[in-house]
């Protein structure tokens, strides 16, 4: 599977820790940055993993900052992502299973290595349900997408 990365200084270490866990995963990455400890701005490099995974250039999309919570903002801002921010494997496997999640969000602070992978593998395995209720929320997702991202 190919997958977009992209992280700010605050959560470059497990980016790097990530893009290894998926290469070594049989994964191809597709890296956004950023790759320097020196302070930058998150919507920079969650923006462009997002528009990577919106566009299909990339099938699913892997976000890190401090806490999660930027980057995931910056990558739901654009239209046909949904990121969740996940900091355990349930949500992580439900946000497919239910919502069709086509990226999450975590935070370096927040998630050790151990977990991280725990997460990812439950997120990248895991298959969307489908079914009549899952559509219809969805289908209400991208209405919502439609009047409010022109």
């Amino acid at each position: 599977m190919k997958i977009a990365v992209a992280c700010d200084h605050g959560g470059l270490n497990l980016k790097k820790a990530l893009v290894a866990y998926l290469q070594k995963n049989g994964h191809e990455v597709k890296d956004f940055g950023t790759d320097k400890t020196d302070s930058c701005d998150y919507p920079d490099f969650a923006l462009l993993a997002a528009e990577a995974v919106a566009s299909g250039e990339c099938e699913r999309g892997i976000v890190v900052c401090s806490s999660g919570i930027g980057v995931s903002i910056v990558a739901n801002k654009v239209p046909g992502i949904r990121c969740a921010h996940c900091h355990d494997v349930y949500c992580a496997k439900y946000t497919r299973y239910h919502n069709d999640a086509n990226m999450i969000a975590f935070g370096e602070k927040v998630v050790g290595v151990g977990l991280m992978e725990e997460i990812v593998n439950a997120f990248l395995t895991s298959e969307y349900e489908g079914g009549e209720r899952h559509d219809r929320r969805l289908s209400k997702i991208k209405a919502i997408e439609e009047k409010y991202c022109k």
